[in-house]
Parts: structure tokens; C-alpha cells; sequence
């Protein structure tokens, strides 16, 4: 793969900044992650391409015109193209939703933890070690910021990366709260305590929204499935009663 990258230059035409964030968000890091996404960003649209043409050229032999056979082409190779961008997207879906759900319960340890007495570091190692249990894309990310914390000349450095890599509010916010922290010597403890109330309000607030939106949704499936059944249930017995008292 890296041999392909390097002699087709796909760094310079393919690679972007933001594949970089995504791969990152995705939990995909270092360069042979990046080498990976450019080779199958070549690779997906090449096999694309010969796999739709084999097939409608030679194997389906569809009865239409030309122009439409070199369309449904011209689709399968974007379809190949978007490919490794809609994998890592959802990627990105499934830990941010991990990361969401356990990111209130990692606040509280993280608050008892600094009003214990400990330091930021050893309270984030702490809880990357107790919360992996629930999410382990936060422990992971939790465990490198420890490392950054502990590399870094700029600790706000390490906070940024964090609330990059995980493209949440959330955690932004408390990357926010911990950097004014460092620079104005605010206590730590009481803004970790706003931000995990704020934290559990807004998961509750997500689960009042999707328990909200389930009656309509309910409504289709009701009226193909239920009503049909609850009907035949109610009117059967009356149609065989019918039936038998007929003359």
C-alpha cells in the first residue's frame, strides 16, 4: 500500500487535512492509517469501475442504450469513491455515540476523583481505567490525553487534540473549562460539577426526544400489522356465528 501511495503521489491530490481529523474522529492514527485511506480511496474506484463494466457489458447484457450503460458506470465509480469517506463516517457515528452515552458518568468520576486530591493527569488515568468497561473509545482517548499531558510543552494543547478527536460538544466544553482553569487558577472542581449536571441534562434530554418521536413512528407499522390482525380477531367469531345461524 505504501509503495502505491508514494508512486501514484496520492498524498499530494488525495490527502486533505480533513481525512486527517476524520481518520483521527475515527479512531484510525498514525501514518499507516492515512496510507490505508489513500490506497483504498485508488482502489475501491478502480474495482468499481471494472466490476460494473464486466457486468453490464458482458454478463447482463442489458437492452439499453450506451449512454445509460456508461451512467450506471460513471455511479458505480462514484459509489467506489465515497466508500472509504461513508465507512469512516460511520466510524465516527458508532464512537461518538459510545462516547456520548458514557461521557456523564466519566464526568462524575472524574469530579470525585479531583476533589479526592488528585491531579488532572492521574484522575484522567483513573478514569480511563474504570470507564472502559462502558466506552471503550473514551478510555482510549482518555488514556491519550494522559500521554499528552505528560509529553506536551502546552498542556492546552492536549485539551484541544481531545475535543478534536472526539467532535463532541461535551467534550469540548470541558476541554474549554479545563484550559481556563490552567490559565486563570479557577477551581476545578466546581466547573467539572457544572459541566456534569449539564452533561446528564442533555443526555436525558436526547432520550425525552427519541421517546417523543417513537408514536409517530409507531403509527405505520400499527396500521399495517396490528389493525389488521386485531380486526380478524374481533370480527371471526361474529362472521362464523353468522355462517352457522344462516338458513
Amino acid at each position: 500500500m505504501k509503495q502505491t501511495v508514494e508512486r501514484f503521489s496520492l498524498s499530494k491530490w488525495l490527502g486533505t487535512e480533513k481525512a486527517k481529523t476524520q481518520m483521527a474522529m475515527a479512531g484510525f492514527r498514525g501514518p499507516q492509517a492515512e496510507v490505508a485511506f489513500l490506497f483504498y480511496q485508488l482502489v475501491t474506484p478502480v474495482v468499481s469501475l471494472a466490476i460494473s463494466a464486466f457486468y453490464t457489458f458482458v454478463v447482463a447484457r442489458f437492452e439499453f442504450a450506451v449512454t445509460i450503460k456508461l451512467g450506471i458506470v460513471v455511479l458505480a465509480i462514484y459509489i467506489g469513491l465515497k466508500m472509504p469517506e461513508l465507512y469512516l463516517k460511520n466510524t465516527i457515528g458508532k464512537r461518538q455515540q459510545s462516547m456520548r452515552r458514557a461521557f456523564p458518568d466519566a464526568m462524575d468520576l472524574l469530579l470525585i476523583c479531583v476533589e479526592s486530591g488528585m491531579s488532572i493527569e492521574h484522575a484522567f488515568r483513573k478514569v480511563a481505567g474504570e470507564i472502559g468497561i462502558q466506552s471503550i473509545p473514551l478510555a482510549e482517548e482518555l488514556t491519550l490525553v494522559t500521554a499528552e499531558l505528560s509529553y506536551l510543552p502546552d498542556r492546552r494543547s492536549a485539551y484541544e487534540n481531545l475535543g478534536l478527536r472526539t467532535g463532541l460538544d461535551t467534550v469540548r466544553q470541558i476541554t474549554t473549562v479545563l484550559i481556563q482553569a490552567e490559565r486563570y487558577g479557577t477551581p476545578v472542581g466546581t466547573a467539572l460539577r457544572v459541566v456534569a449536571q449539564e452533561s446528564r441534562d442533555t443526555r436525558m434530554m436526547l432520550a425525552e426526544k427519541k421517546a417523543a418521536g417513537l408514536p409517530p413512528k409507531l403509527t405505520v407499522p400499527m396500521i399495517l400489522f396490528f389493525l389488521p390482525v386485531l380486526f380478524a380477531v374481533i370480527l371471526t367469531p361474529a362472521i362464523i356465528q353468522i355462517k352457522h345461524t344462516a338458513p
